[in-house]
């Protein structure tokens, strides 16, 4: 692996879980009055072109943390939708 790699997923891991908290918070309270339904649309939409653009250049450390984020964003997504 090229440090460039490292780099990479490095990047990918901590942006990555820098969800796992709102994420878990939200699931565990159902309280999504603090989400807003425009920016979490935008960003999830933005994420999923970011997956594509990373499949599109086999940059696979742009397509692991990408994968991960869509299905936390999405996820949020579709809570604040269900519990709003």
């Amino acid at each position: 692996m090229s440090l460039t790699d490292l780099i990479g997923y490095l990047a990918a891991c901590l942006t990555t879980c820098s969800f796992v908290p709102q994420a878990w918070l939200t699931f565990k309270t159902r309280d999504v009055r603090g989400i807003s339904l425009g920016m979490y649309s935008v960003f999830t939409c933005g994420v999923a072109l970011w997956l594509l653009y990373g499949l599109a250049l086999e940059a696979w450390p742009i397509v692991a943390a990408n994968a991960v984020t869509l299905s936390l964003a999405a996820s949020i997504l579709a809570m604040k939708l269900r519990y709003r």
